[in-house]
């Protein structure tokens, strides 16, 4: 369209000029908007990095802690088989005793 320069005055009609620096305004906004937005990603980016380093060294804290409980409870499971395997021997020990004893002694008689 082919608008005469001296109409575009009196009809409202920004020049191409006017046009491209207007274009120019709303892309420099948007560029400081998307560079605001941009600083507030890579904050919110770096608070998740140490997030993460944080629970990254708790859980090899409580790795620790669970391996060292871990050895504990194996050493523990050991005692109770070793308790355990004793006093069946001494249970079968004492019955042996008992079974001993009980020949032994004298059979008392009841008379009716």
């Amino acid at each position: 369209m082919n608008i005469d320069e001296d109409t575009c005055g009196w009809l409202g009609i920004p020049t191409p000029l006017e046009m491209h620096k207007q274009h120019a305004r709303l892309l420099e906004n948007e560029i400081q908007e998307l560079n605001l937005q941009l600083r507030k990603a890579r904050a919110d980016i770096f608070g998740l990095v140490e997030m993460l380093a944080e629970a990254q060294a708790k859980k090899e804290e409580f790795s620790g802690y669970l391996k060292q409980r871990g050895a504990e409870a194996a050493a523990m499971r050991k005692e109770i088989s070793a308790l355990t395997t004793r006093a069946g021997a001494t249970a079968r020990e004492a019955e042996t005793l008992r079974g001993m004893l009980a020949g032994l002694m004298p059979q008392t008689r009841t008379i009716v």
